[in-house]
């Protein structure tokens, strides 16, 4: 570490387990576990005063990971490799501080359920549980569609049965048509030049027929495409009419405003930011070095001196105030930190708003450009349909035609009156034919039909396999912020009925939390309840602003603990740190200490030298830093 808080140089080595910063006030405690914080990633650490550069580097395991910090006009720039990507976690749950979000929610009598949720991202989770529903109902008409095919199979199958019964009544009517043209054929005693043409002619109204009904099915076939092409035509042209042809515009002002409004917030974390340097520099001068930095407040710049007897002397006008009135301006400047954090959070707000406006009208602009495609294509299938029915239908009228000539031309034939019956004849088997033909078609359709339904019901299984899993998913992602609030709550209360006997507070019987569901609204929330007990061991509940600031203090580290077992943060953050535990008496701090020192890889503490006596002494100490 180097010219970090109230540190010039050091380099120390922790061992796992409890390691005890013993020391009076101002002896760099607190500048030493800011200085670990910001080695895991935390930006809570101040450069020392006189110092422009600072250093701070943690080996663990083999790997190195350095922090930087440069003071410059704007305030302290950070760089270098974290251990911790993202130390949100760490701060809420692992970096125990006077300052530290947990304890400072019960010691404020602050609404604990947005501490222990803060980690969970629940506006991701609502995308997923939104796209799972989405998919989960296009599985639920797949499944709904299955059902159908599997109650019209057995439908499809009569009909393949009936349309085999009619096949085979049609084909022995054929074959009674063609015995009689047989019999008739041998009375008749025509040449065989007559016969032939007779024949031949026959075979060509059967040909010219066979085509008729092609192009016929064809046709029919082409119009009924072409209706549903302009049924499809009309609808996607009424939804054209109701998006608007243009959203530039509009577009272009929402993008205006929202990086007017980035600009708001960049502008508003840079004062966070300098307002948190500001508020961590004079803390460490407070809690080490006995000395307030500089800090801006509208009234103008004043720079105080702390001095041993809880006195400042102004460098300015060299008059004394109090150290409360140092500690009042800090706490206005926190306030002020938080109103501006507010706002922040407000402008985000604002910003993601303005975003889901402008993907809408990228939407709807995408949307109209695909409908647009969709017409052109629409309108071209249109026009070669129609191209081809006017195709269809002249080649219908001249196969009707060419019928109507060749049967005129065998009726002209003069044939004797077995003539006229082997023609009635020949008629009556080319249509049998024809519709002999026809069935085979209807029923090899049916039967493709049916082939499709079965390689289509092969997927139910998976299918509905997948909705399964989606919908357990889906449970899963519902339940998980109630999960993990009710976890909080009974890791808390678990705990807390563990430290309560541990400390041997004698007239406190319960703190506990309890989650309710709000009468309105969508989140819940976490009442803590105080329980006590008199004299005759009789219980009554108790205002938590009725705790002293000993128990306060345990029931937020209490808290802060909760939260760490439950985000599992030890699998990610080997560290917890702890300070300004002076509120306890030195029995009962090492009694929290043997307590917390089974859940952290690396427990390092702040102690008093009259503190730290009591604790265990295998636990190793750090005086000097």
């Amino acid at each position: 570490m180097e010219n970090v808080g109230g540190i010039t140089e050091t380099d120390v080595s922790l061992n796992p387990g409890v390691t005890v910063l013993e020391g009076e006030n101002a002896t760099n405690r607190t500048s030493f576990l800011r200085s670990i914080m910001a080695a895991l990633g935390s930006d809570r650490n101040a450069l020392k005063a006189d110092a422009d550069e600072g250093l701070v580097e943690l080996s663990v395991d083999g790997e190195t990971y350095p922090r930087r910090f440069e003071r410059t006009k704007r305030g302290i720039r950070r760089s270098g490799d974290p251990y911790l990507d993202d130390p949100t976690v760490a701060e809420h749950f692992a970096f125990l501080l006077e300052t530290n979000p947990a304890r400072r929610a019960v010691a404020n009598g602050e609404d604990l359920r947005p501490v222990i949720m803060e980690p969970i991202d629940t506006t991701a989770i609502q995308a997923e549980i939104t796209r799972k529903t989405a998919r989960r109902s296009q599985l639920d008409e797949q499944l709904a569609e299955l059902d159908r095919l599997r109650n019209r199979r057995p439908e499809l199958t009569e009909q393949v049965t009936q349309l085999e019964a009619d096949i085979e009544e049609k084909r022995d009517t054929l074959a009674g048509v063609r015995d009689e043209i047989a019999g008739t054929e041998a009375d008749l005693s025509e040449t065989k030049e007559t016969k032939a043409a007779l024949e031949s002619a026959f075979e060509e109204v059967q040909s010219l027929r066979s085509e008729l009904s092609s192009v016929t099915d064809r046709l029919a076939a082409e119009r009924e495409s072409r209706s549903a092409a302009r049924e499809e035509q009309a609808e996607i042209e009424a939804e054209l009419e109701s998006v608007p042809e243009s959203v530039r515009a509009e577009r272009e002002e929402l993008e205006s405003r929202r990086s007017s409004l980035r600009a708001q917030k960049s502008t508003l974390e840079t004062e966070v930011s300098e307002l948190q340097n500001l508020i961590q520099f004079n803390e460490d001068r407070l809690d080490e070095e006995g000395t307030l930095g500089e800090f801006q407040a509208e009234s103008g710049t004043v720079t105080d001196r702390l001095v041993e007897d809880g006195t400042v002397t102004c460098w300015t006008c060299g008059s004394q105030v109090e150290r409360a009135q140092i500690t009042e301006t800090i706490e206005r400047l926190r306030e002020l930190r938080a109103e501006k954090l507010d706002q922040v959070t407000d402008l985000e707000d604002e910003i993601d708003t303005l975003s889901s406006e402008i993907a809408e009208l990228e939407s709807r602009a995408d949307r109209r450009q695909n409908l647009k495609r969709e017409l052109d294509s629409l309108t071209s299938e249109i026009e070669t349909r129609t191209r081809s029915i006017e195709d269809l239908e002249t080649r219908r009228d001249e196969l009707e035609a060419e019928i109507e000539a060749t049967e005129a031309e065998i009726e002209e034939l003069e044939f004797a009156q077995n003539h006229e019956e082997l023609l009635d004849l020949h008629q009556r088997a080319n249509r049998l034919e024809l519709e002999i033909e026809q069935l085979h078609g209807k029923r090899d359709d049916i039967e493709t039909e049916l082939a499709e339904i079965e390689t289509e019901l092969e997927r139910q299984e998976e299918l509905e396999a997948e909705r399964e899993t989606i919908a357990e998913e889906l449970t899963e992602l519902r339940t998980r912020v109630e999960r993990i609030e009710t976890e909080a709550v009974e890791e808390f209360n678990e705990r807390m009925d563990e430290i309560l006997e541990l400390m041997d507070y004698s007239n406190i019987a319960r703190i506990w939390i309890e989650r309710r569901e709000p009468e309105s609204g969508d989140t819940a929330e976490f009442d803590l309840h105080v329980v006590r007990s008199d004299q005759q061991g009789r219980a009554f509940e108790d205002a938590v602003g009725h705790l002293s600031e000993s128990e306060r203090e345990v029931t937020g580290l209490v808290f802060a603990l909760a939260g760490y077992l439950v985000h599992d943060v030890g699998e990610t953050v080997p560290f917890m740190l702890l300070d300004s535990v002076e509120a306890l008496d030195s029995d009962r701090i090492a009694r929290l200490v043997s307590y917390f020192e089974t859940h952290a890889p690396y427990l390092v503490i702040a102690l008093l030298p009259e503190d730290a006596r009591a604790v265990d002494n295998q636990y190793p100490r750090i005086t000097e830093i």
